[in-house]
């Protein structure tokens, strides 16, 4: 690891801290502590090749503005997995958001390419991309990498289903697709292996003074209330979309409403793996989006259902994953979900 240097901020006569300076190497980092306060809680860290510290408990690297999530939480973000289904708009900022913050290992999949009509609510994604046919989970990758080079990105070019083996190894799942049917077996396959799942969802729709601009946040976790429960899937609405199959359409799309939805999932994640407060919700959670109005707030669904148990997913039977091994490993991720999970039910 790098060498640290403890520097003394000296303000004494005829020295000044601005005329205070080190040599340093490629992999050293200067660190400034008052004289003789030295804190038991400084300790060093390494990351990227390159030495940082901890002064205080305070991160002083890229991301030393989010240290009240906790000193293990670089860690947790750096070993988790996390799966994003969907790259066109919400996904997009998903992936942006969870790179900035410090998730290092990413399974993308989509399988379009990008178009010009995906240019108004894509993020990363150039003219240049709609003109060379850019697949999206490309684009993605390269935003990612662009602001995380150690991160590690598996961007796969085809339908989710046939990505399993690596959506299955997710700590959490994002889901930013348009069909109910979608929603539908992604919730059932992150059950089916005991995995988090966000989803994410904007629509725009004819109103008498216009238009209406409409969304949810979906946070499924298994034990907990899931989108049937909520109300949010039911089977007319799968039934009605099967019969509509490819008669449909493209949903109208816009940036900004993609943002909001992505953000409040992003923390809903953030919530879940490092937890800054202690006045959340108990296990899975909806929230509504009014684009017109400008508001978030909890489904007033989540309130009625308080007491209801999920009957959707009573078989606990062949739960799990059959392939997992002690040899694939538990990551800190998962721990802390696990822990967050537990504590939840407990009260």
């Amino acid at each position: 690891m790098g060498k640290i240097y403890s520097g003394f901020l000296a303000c004494s006569s005829g020295a000044s801290s601005r005329s205070l300076a080190f040599k340093r190497g490629s992999n050293e980092r200067v660190v400034l502590v008052s004289k003789g306060e030295r804190s038991a809680e400084d300790f060093a860290i390494q990351r990227g090749g390159c030495a940082a510290t901890v002064l205080g408990g305070i991160m002083t690297n890229w991301q030393s503005r989010q240290s009240f999530l906790g000193q293990e939480c670089a860690n947790t973000l750096r070993d988790g997995r996390v799966g994003i289904v969907g790259l066109g708009g919400g996904g997009s900022h998903v992936a942006q958001q969870l790179a900035h913050i410090g998730v290092e290992h990413f399974v993308l999949c989509d399988p379009d390419e990008y178009e010009d009509k995906n240019h108004n609510r894509t993020v990363g994604g150039t003219p240049a991309d709609a003109d060379a046919k850019t697949p999206k989970v490309r684009i993605a990758q390269r935003l990612v990498r662009a602001i995380n080079p150690k991160s590690t990105v598996s961007a796969l070019k085809h339908r989710w289903q046939n990505g399993l083996p690596f959506l299955r190894g997710c700590d959490v799942i994002f889901g930013c697709v348009d069909s109910y049917t979608e929603r539908d077996q992604l919730e059932r396959l992150s059950r089916r292996f005991s995995i988090p799942y966000i989803d994410i969802g904007m629509d725009v729709s004819k109103a008498e003074c216009g238009y209406a601009v409409h969304g949810q946040v979906v946070l499924s976790l298994p034990g907990s209330l899931c989108m049937h429960c909520f109300n949010f899937l039911r089977p007319e609405l799968l039934e009605m979309e099967a019969r509509e199959y490819n008669h449909a359409g493209g949903r109208p799309q816009v940036i900004w409403p993609n943002g909001i939805l992505a953000s409040t999932a992003v923390g809903l994640f953030m919530q879940l793996i490092a937890p800054w407060h202690k006045n959340v919700n108990v296990g899975s959670v909806m929230y509504d989006y009014d684009g017109n109005r400008h508001t978030m707030v909890v489904s007033p669904r989540v309130a009625a259902l308080s007491s209801m148990v999920c009957t959707h997913f009573e078989d606990v039977e062949g739960e799990g994953d059959p392939f997992w091994n002690a040899g694939d490993g538990v990551t800190s991720m998962m721990r802390a979900v696990e822990k967050w999970c537990s504590e939840r039910r407990s009260t």
